[in-house]
């Protein structure tokens, strides 16, 4: 039976940019990887002698969410911001659109929750908890806005449930990083299916381990980041 590769989208292009980080915005690279660093977990050896035989995929889902498009006033400077042209929304678009034409591949989008917020950045909070800076000196580069993805971990559940039940596939990896996918990993391995967990080299909880039968990455490690004196 074949392989079902599921990606947290978000995660992907976290992670993605954290390897690749001089292709931040390249929609075409990004979703080139994926589907290489996707395909290359349906190889279970690691080449040579005694290497297994290619298993068969069944599809790869992505799962995401439409870019934010709203126009929005930055509470510090006061002036309209159209999200629809920003780098990210564009590379978001761009990059499920690159998806939607790889061979055997699935795009799933949820929905962005309509009570978008302004926060201040983590690490200019942590800077005025130190008392570092004082709030007056907070500018337009350190507030940023509060995206909350919905139905992206529930249309993993379903699609893991559903491929499971439906005895469609015999392995599953998930391409993500959280344990939101504990309960849906927990009915599949019930039901036999090989469940792979693939963090992108992200070190993930030692409680995951038990509700997965293996942890694979695929991609090339990130470099380490230069510490600053």
């Amino acid at each position: 039976m074949p392989t079902a590769i599921l990606v947290d989208g978000a995660y992907f292009i976290k992670r993605f940019r954290r390897i690749e980080p001089e292709n931040a915005y390249d929609a075409k690279r990004a979703a080139d990887c994926l589907h290489r660093w996707a395909v290359s977990h349906l190889h279970d050896g690691n080449g040579g002698k005694g290497k297994q035989p290619r298993r068969d995929l069944y599809r790869i889902f992505f799962y995401d969410c439409p870019p934010l498009t709203k126009k929005m006033h930055n509470p510090i400077t006061k002036m309209a911001i159209d999200f629809s042209k920003t780098n990210e929304a564009i590379f978001r678009s761009e990059l499920h659109a690159e998806l939607l034409g790889k061979r055997k591949l699935a795009v799933r989008l949820g929905h962005l929750s309509d009570d978008a917020q302004w926060t201040i950045k983590p690490q200019v909070i942590r800077e005025l908890l130190k008392g570092k800076i004082k709030f007056d000196d907070i500018g337009e580069n350190d507030v940023q806005i509060d995206i909350r993805q919905k139905g992206v971990d529930m249309r993993i559940g379903v699609d893991v449930t559903s491929l499971t039940l439906k005895k469609q596939v015999d392995q599953i990896v998930l391409i993500a990083g959280d344990a939101d996918f504990v309960p849906a990993a927990k009915i599949a391995r019930r039901e036999g299916i090989d469940f792979v967990l693939d963090p992108m080299w992200q070190t993930i909880p030692s409680g995951l381990h038990e509700h997965i039968d293996g942890l694979q990455s695929r991609c090339p490690k990130p470099k380490k980041l230069a510490v600053k004196n």
